[in-house]
C-alpha cells in the first residue's frame, strides 16, 4: 500500500511539474512573438475617426441617422474579429492536458472559421480539420476550436493560418503528429476581380507522422471523405 502511494505522489509531482513547465512556456515572450500574441490592445479611437473619413471619401454624410453610430460599430467589430492578436494562451489551454497511454489518431472536423483576408480586409469563412497522434498527452476537446479562432481572428491569408494551427497544436502537445485541412470562400473572389461565387479553396498542413507517413496520412483523409 505503501509502494502505490508513494508511486501515486511521483505521479502526481510529474503531472505539476508538466504543467508548470507548459505555463512557463504558454507565458513565454517568446511563444507570443512567434505566434504573435502580444499586440497591445486595439485603438478604438483611431479606428472611429477612419471610419468617419473613409465614410466622407466615399460621398456618404457620417452625420445622417444611419451612420451616426457606424464608427463606433465598426470599431467594436475590428475589436472582435482581430482578437487573435490579443488571446492569452494560458487561459485558452486553462491546463487541459491530460496524460494518456495511447497512440490513436484524435480527430476534431468541420470547426467553423471566419476570417478576414489581409489583401482585401474582405471575409473568408469555412471549416477547419485537425488531427493528431498523441504522444502521451491529449488535449481537452473543446481547445481545439478555440486554437482555430486563435489564429482565423486575424488579417489572415487561409494557407498562413492552416500551418500557424498546425504549427501551435504541434508545439504544444508534442504529438507523434499533427494534420489540418482547411476549406474556405473568399469574398475578395466572389464580390470583386473574378466574382466566381462558387471557387473555394483547401490547403493542408502536415507534420510530423502526417507527413513522413502516407498510410497515416492517407487514414486522415479517409477520415475526411466518410464525413
Amino acid at each position: 500500500m505503501d509502494n502505490f502511494a508513494d508511486n501515486l505522489e511521483t505521479v502526481e509531482e510529474g503531472q505539476n511539474f508538466a504543467l508548470i513547465e507548459m505555463d512557463r512556456k504558454l507565458n513565454s515572450p517568446e511563444f507570443k512573438r512567434a505566434f504573435e500574441l502580444d499586440f497591445l490592445p486595439v485603438k478604438r479611437g483611431a479606428i472611429e475617426s477612419a471610419t468617419a473619413e473613409i465614410l466622407e471619401a466615399i460621398g456618404e454624410d457620417p452625420g445622417r441617422e444611419g451612420l451616426l453610430k457606424t464608427p463606433h460599430r465598426v470599431a467594436k467589430m475590428y475589436d472582435e474579429l482581430l482578437a487573435g492578436y490579443r488571446t492569452d494562451p494560458l487561459k485558452l489551454i486553462n491546463g487541459a492536458l491530460f496524460d494518456v497511454d495511447y497512440s490513436d489518431m484524435v480527430i476534431v472536423k468541420n470547426i467553423e472559421f471566419y476570417s478576414l483576408c489581409e489583401h482585401h480586409m474582405l471575409p473568408f469563412y469555412g471549416h477547419v480539420n485537425v488531427a493528431y497522434i498523441p504522444d502521451g498527452k491529449v488535449i481537452g476537446l473543446s481547445k481545439i476550436p478555440r486554437i482555430v479562432d486563435l489564429f482565423a481572428r486575424r488579417l489572415q491569408v487561409q494557407e498562413r493560418m492552416t500551418h500557424q494551427i498546425a504549427e501551435f497544436v504541434q508545439e504544444v502537445l508534442q504529438p507523434q503528429g499533427v494534420a489540418v485541412v482547411a476549406e474556405g470562400v473568399h469574398m475578395c473572389a466572389m464580390m470583386r476581380g473574378v466574382k466566381k461565387a462558387d471557387a473555394s479553396m483547401t490547403t493542408s498542413s502536415m507534420l510530423g507522422s502526417f507527413r513522413e507517413n502516407i498510410s497515416t496520412r492517407m487514414e486522415f483523409m479517409e477520415h475526411l471523405k466518410r464525413g
